[in-house]
């Protein structure tokens, strides 16, 4: 791990030497808005790969993103070179379409000690669902960040997160009532404190990527956070999200680009090059907003 060249990667300027919540939050900050969560390599042929060197070449020395595998182990490497006390944790991610959560651990997050309290850091989620402070391990307390509310429950040594979604307007009809989304409570995942290994995601890296009805695989997604919202491109499909934009609204964008689009908006919005033909693809129904 070459800390100042990671730093350099995310803009990173601050101090580094005392590993507090402060320091915690802003080198987390500074990742989720340098590093995108994106599986473009499942698009242009190439395979994701678990080993740290290959990516920390991936996402510092290429300025690629990854998913929560990639993004959440290179984070792991940082804090524990920092002396951060880390643990890698796994947990089922819930599917809306069909109202449960996946049968086997398919999310890798990260707790972290400091003091004698516990938080949840992830920087691997994206999209709307992506934290942007890491949470404190505590149940039923209601955490409000600018993405929205999030909170924990705790059921039988079972934890859930979950988020409280504002109400959203499109762009063009800013006053039209009838097109804003209500606000609604999302389950995102949940998870045990049993500590994990990197070994016991292997098989589920591969199975995401290779499996026909994975939604990666079905799914072409590169999503970055802002410093007041999202940006998302999912198939053809360039969504921009401003956080809070009034009363209680988050103002949302979206457009279909063209192919011949694609390679400089991801230069421009998402500052990733590829190194291979990217086939963009978007067949499954799920949402990701």
């Amino acid at each position: 791990m070459d800390i100042k060249e990671y730093f350099a990667r995310i803009s990173y300027r601050g101090s580094y030497d005392k590993p507090d919540l402060a320091t915690l939050t802003d080198i987390f900050q500074h990742h989720i808005r340098a590093v995108p969560f994106e599986n473009l390599s499942i698009h242009c042929g190439e395979s994701i790969e678990l080993d740290l060197e290959a990516t920390y070449n991936k996402i510092v020395r290429k300025k690629r993103g990854g998913w929560c595998m990639e993004n959440n182990h290179l984070l792991s490497w940082v804090l524990k070179t920092l002396s951060y006390n880390v643990t890698l944790l796994g947990a089922k991610v819930y599917i809306p379409e069909y109202g449960g959560y996946a049968d086997e651990i398919d999310h890798l997050l990260l707790k972290v000690v400091l003091d004698d309290k516990s938080y949840i850091v992830d920087g691997g989620f994206g999209m709307a669902y992506q934290m942007w402070q890491p949470m404190e391990l505590v149940p039923g307390t209601d955490q409000p960040q600018t993405p929205g509310v999030f909170r924990f429950l705790k059921e039988n040594g079972v934890w859930y997160l979950e988020k409280v979604k504002r109400k959203w307007v499109p762009n063009q009809s800013v006053s039209t009532s009838h097109n804003v989304e209500k606000e609604v409570c999302r389950r995102i995942y949940l998870f045990t404190l049993q500590p994990r290994d990197i070994e016991e995601f292997r098989a589920h890296n591969t199975h995401l990527q290779t499996a026909p009805d994975s939604l990666f695989v079905t799914k072409s997604i590169c999503s970055l956070q802002t410093a007041d919202g999202v940006r998302a491109l999912v198939g053809w499909k360039l969504t921009e999200m401003k956080y809070n934009y009034k009363d209680n609204m988050d103002l949302v964008e979206t457009r279909i680009l063209a192919d011949e689009e694609m390679e400089k908006t991801l230069k421009e919005k998402f500052n990733i090059t590829l190194d291979k033909k990217f086939v963009p693809i978007n067949t499954s129904q799920v949402s990701m907003f």
